[in-house]
């Protein structure tokens, strides 16, 4: 088994953050062209914690290395991604805890990832996954494959920080535009009123 382990700070609060996340494969994030669809399985909230629970089905392009294609079989084109999060709003974390449903007889990938708040305007990112090549005794295969996928994180993760930067950036302008267009409504509104008592 490899580890990948990863942490970034986001100059974001963490409400920010935990919502612009559901918009992280969106068109907004060029990095991200690789994810082909997003579907929403379950969600559900817990009334006792207030814990919004969703399990997401992610199918994604992959890129493969010949090498690890002619080993794990052909069809190597697509993947999917079990993905279950919890938000928690009491604590403040988002945790994400995926696995890999494709070639999971073959492979094993257990990727955990949690956002809390540094302070007002800050987020922390954690990333953990676990690797496990699941083919027999072949030592030095398991070994190939388990530094493939721990190099492919470690690229993966520069996109990802650059990707979500982006829809960070436009989620922020874009509640902003928001919020304005509702306070010059709210001016508007306010001044038809006085114009009609005058």
């Amino acid at each position: 088994m490899k580890v990948f382990s990863n942490s970034e700070t986001f100059n974001y609060s963490w409400e920010e953050v935990s919502t612009a996340n559901w918009q992280k494969y969106c068109p907004w994030n060029e990095k991200s062209t690789h994810v082909i669809a997003v579907d929403t399985i379950s969600r559900s909230v817990d009334p006792a914690t207030g814990i919004l629970r969703t399990e997401r089905l992610i199918t994604c392009k992959q890129t493969a290395p010949e090498w690890l294609k002619s080993i794990l079989g052909a069809g190597m084109e697509e993947s999917q991604v079990l993905e279950t999060s919890y938000v928690d709003p009491a604590h403040r974390t988002v945790t994400m805890v995926s696995a890999n449903l494709t070639f999971s007889s073959l492979i094993n990938v257990q990727e955990t990832v949690v956002y809390r708040p540094l302070n007002a305007h800050q987020t922390q990112f954690t990333q953990d996954a676990k690797i496990t090549a699941l083919c027999g005794g072949w030592q030095r295969i398991k070994n190939s494959i388990e530094d493939t996928m721990v190099k492919r994180f470690r690229e993966n993760a520069i996109k990802g920080k650059e990707g979500f930067e982006s829809v960070l950036a436009m989620s922020r302008r874009v509640f902003a535009e928001e919020r304005e267009r509702e306070k010059m409504g709210l001016i508007r509104e306010q001044a038809s009123n006085i114009r009609m008592a005058a």
